[in-house]
């Protein structure tokens, strides 16, 4: 696996975030009725790492080139990618904006702002949520497009399953009904794979899935799926691990929320259950297992992932 220095990732993030954001200023609310773009807007834009765009772009790099893809329909895969990494992002965006509410977490605080519910109403939140989550399938499948019909339907499937029952949905009716429960390392992990893990691995087999009928994915690359797979599924429940051990080792205004909010709600994390110790041994080892999903896809372009992976374990944020 190649290394990437810190200066052409830099590079490379910058220009990557600039494209999501632009591509979010265009597509999130216009024309909506009523203050409901005002509010989707403000919930989508003027903050967020955007990890789950950058994973979406940098899968779509790593898969680019290893099979035939001719000048149109690399373009159009690369739109693909775009739409797909704005997607996942409304997903993401959508599901803080319900969390966030009274009838979840009951925050107050999101990105150093006002959380959507306390800027615009109850009402106003739950609808921005709702139109953000429809956007992003919209996105995905856009009119008089030369992104291949095949590429849209597994896009769709892929986000659809990551966002509901089998994904963050249900990850979230878990967290929900283990508040003040004891659940053991299996239990616990488990949840965060769903609440959290299937969205950040879901971008990862998005940005696998914009590729040519010739890449890793068509017969004989399963080892290449297989190890982005890998990938995506540890470095999703290490960034949840970081964020249980950020919650208690950070103060609200690096964070941008509400830190200690978990053990205020007296909330399973990996600190309660492992110790602070415990939980960040835990997250270098879900690091290391991510680089040898790297190793073992065989693809060559992945040193962004693998600096993505690095961005998870060493952020304060």
């Amino acid at each position: 696996m190649t290394q990437i220095s810190p200066t052409n990732f830099a590079d490379w993030m910058g220009a990557q975030l600039a494209r999501t954001e632009a591509a979010l200023g265009q597509w999130v609310g216009p024309g909506a009725p009523a203050g409901l773009g005002q509010a989707m807007r403000y919930a989508v834009q003027g903050g967020g790492k955007r990890l789950r765009p950058l994973l979406v772009l940098a899968a779509r790099e790593a898969v680019a080139g290893e099979g035939a893809e001719d000048t149109a329909l690399a373009a159009a895969l690369d739109e693909a990618a775009l739409r797909a990494a704005c997607a996942v992002e409304l997903i993401h965006a959508y599901s803080l904006v319900h969390d966030d509410m009274p009838c979840m977490d009951n925050d107050v605080l999101r990105r150093g702002k006002p959380t959507v519910h306390v800027q615009f109403g109850e009402a106003g939140a739950l609808l921005a949520g709702d139109a953000l989550q429809a956007l992003a399938f919209e996105l995905l499948t856009p009119e008089h497009s030369a992104i291949p019909e095949a590429v849209q339907a597994a896009l769709c499937r892929q986000l659809a399953r990551a966002a509901g029952a089998a994904g963050m949905a249900g990850g979230q009716a878990i967290d929900l009904a283990s508040v003040g429960q004891q659940l053991d390392e299996a239990q616990l992990q488990r949840m965060h794979q769903l609440k959290t893990g299937a969205l950040l691995q879901a971008s990862v087999m998005m940005g696998a899935a914009c590729q040519g009928a010739a890449g890793p994915g068509a017969a004989g690359g399963a080892a290449a799926l297989a190890g982005l797979s890998r990938y995506g599924a540890a470095l999703g429940l290490a960034f949840q691990v970081v964020d249980d051990i950020l919650d208690v080792t950070q103060d609200s205004a690096t964070l941008g929320k509400t830190a200690g909010k978990d053990a205020a709600h007296a909330k399973p994390t990996y600190v309660s259950l492992l110790g602070l110790t415990g939980a960040r041994q835990c997250a270098q080892n879900l690091h290391r297992d991510a680089l040898e999903g790297l190793a073992a896809c065989g693809l060559g372009n992945t040193a962004r992932l693998a600096a993505l992976a690095d961005m998870v374990l060493l952020r304060s944020n």
